[in-house]
């Protein structure tokens, strides 16, 4: 009775987690899209590129890293610096009614937000460590397969030399990231991506303006004057907006742009006129284009869903994506990062449901890129380079994973559940209908048991021809019964990390008719 419960359990699960097949169309045979939603479906949102890279690399960089420099490490400092420099519990309120920790330490560094506002981080911007090629060879190093800057964040600072606005990185600081990175990155092999977050610049400025002290020369930096409750943007905002995405998408053509929240608060007309731009650009430049949102910015059948450090507790269809950092976003003193083994098992859990991982690099305020971060992308690379041939261009099996370590609930910010895989979780992947992957979360000890194999379940219909570790020359022994398929532990273990088995099948098999047709007619 319990295993045919089980069983019952389990074949409900797969036909609800790919009762549908994902129908991808053809952005080849569009030559051109529409500003309108039944046009713009057509796309490709989620070209074979994307979906076989799996892994990919972003920074958040720029002037405010400087910001948090000389904080009190026992001290709570919002990420939103910008914003909450100015919230003095008073002019500005808070919940508490007493001023925030970034207002006081802002005010001990660099004196009264009012005289020495965010305007004055910029100008002390000092990106002299900064290095493009030593970035993209640390990015190719750790895996990654499509990297790019954080292009512009909240503070509406240009991570390029902009010409459309002077709150840019050329004029403060005497470079371009934007195309320096370009270069490196696709010198190496990889895809460019660039994320943009200067929707919310609206909201994020608005305690600026409340606080007092911005001068109206500036306005094109904090936007106009308005209100803290406002979430209207005025028609210079919408213009300005669209400016710095169209130079953009013209000047550094990036394979993927990425968009943080609140671009959902803006009009449909503003995001239908850059899908298409954008798209449109793609068939002139010969080359699917991806794009991501959060939220309900853009329908799932047109854009790539992301999970702020998060991700679903089961494989989704169609692909989506989580971004996520090892510790803050931006640079912080003594900042405490996730370990390797934490990441790869994050990476392997997304890859399994059908998802990617978009990974932070925090440089320093200089551009440096900090040695703990460096050691662990290093660290990172390093299993890909044993095991990458069961994550990139796979695609999800029959089910994601057994075991007993889950998400609780699906969705953003799930990695706020602290989470430790054990050596009986184990997760699937899937390269052609011969060759599908075992990936157990931990080393497993003596034998490990893959319960799902069990030949008294029918998810796997098919005769197994080799089984083997991936990184490891030893012949594994196994027998599959109505346990499981019982992998008996290696000697030795190739990686720190996951371990991934690689199943070669027979493939399924049917048999002919046979014969002469006429002796088969009654």
């Amino acid at each position: 009775m319990i295993k045919l419960k089980f069983t019952l359990c389990l074949s409900m699960a797969l036909s609800l987690s790919y009762g549908q097949k994902e129908s991808i169309p053809a952005t080849k045979d569009v030559k051109h899209f529409e500003e309108n939603w039944d046009s713009l479906e057509k796309v490709n949102a989620s070209p074979n590129w994307f979906q076989d890279a799996k892994f990919g690399i972003y920074a958040h960089w720029g002037p405010v890293s400087s910001a948090f420099e000389g904080t009190n490490p026992d001290e709570f400092y919002a990420g939103w610096h910008g914003m909450k420099m100015y919230e003095d519990g008073k002019k500005v309120p808070t919940k508490n009614g007493k001023p925030s920790s970034n207002f006081i330490h802002h005010s001990k560094k660099y004196g009264n937000p009012k005289k020495y506002g965010y305007k004055h981080i910029i100008e002390q911007f000092d990106p002299s460590a900064f290095d493009a090629k030593e970035w993209a060879d640390l990015f190719a190093k750790s895996g990654a397969k499509f990297a790019g800057p954080v292009a512009m964040h909240h503070d509406n600072f240009a991570m390029w030399d902009s010409k459309t606005t002077r709150w840019n990185s050329m004029n403060y600081g005497g470079i371009d990231p934007s195309a320096a990175l370009k270069k490196e990155i696709e010198a190496k092999g990889l895809k460019f991506m660039a994320s943009f977050h200067h929707a919310f610049t609206w909201k994020y400025f608005a305690p600026a303006h409340k606080y007092g002290g911005v001068k109206a020369e500036d306005y094109d930096l904090y936007t106009n004057p308005h209100s803290l409750e406002s979430d209207t943007p005025d028609e210079q905002f919408y213009k300005d907006w669209w400016a710095k995405m169209k130079e953009y998408i013209d000047v550094y053509q990036p394979d993927l742009i990425w968009f943080d929240w609140w671009l959902e608060n803006m009009t449909e007309a503003s995001r239908l006129e850059f899908l298409a731009y954008y798209y449109n650009k793609g068939i002139e430049w010969n080359k699917d284009v991806v794009v991501s949102y959060k939220e309900s910015t853009f329908p799932e059948s047109v854009a790539i869903k992301d999970y702020e450090r998060g991700r679903p507790n089961q494989p989704k269809s169609p692909s989506w994506l989580t971004d996520t950092s090892p510790g803050a976003w931006f640079y912080r003193p003594n900042a405490k990062f996730k370990t390797p083994n934490e990441l790869v098992d994050i990476l392997v859990d997304i890859v399994s449901k059908n998802g990617l991982m978009l990974l932070n690099v925090p440089p320093n305020p200089d551009g440096s890129i900090p040695q703990e971060m460096k050691d662990l992308l290093i660290e990172m690379g390093g299993w890909l380079a044993i095991n990458g041939e069961a994550i990139y261009g796979t695609r999800p099996w029959t089910i994601f994973g057994e075991g007993p370590t889950r998400l609780p609930e699906g969705g953003h910010k799930v990695e706020k559940f602290k989470i430790e895989y054990k050596n009986t979780d184990i997760r699937f992947t899937r390269k052609s209908d011969k060759e599908f992957y075992v990936i157990v979360l931990d080393t497993p000890k003596e034998e490990l048991i893959v319960k799902s194999l069990s030949t008294q379940i029918g998810v796997l219909n098919s005769k197994i021809e080799h089984i083997s570790l991936l990184g490891s020359d030893e012949e594994i022994k196994w027998t599959r019964d109505e346990r499981g398929l019982v992998l008996q532990a290696p000697k030795k273990v190739p990686t720190k990390y996951a371990h991934a088995y690689k199943i070669q099948l027979e493939g399924y098999v049917e048999n002919n008719i046979g014969g002469n047709v006429d002796s088969h007619v009654d």
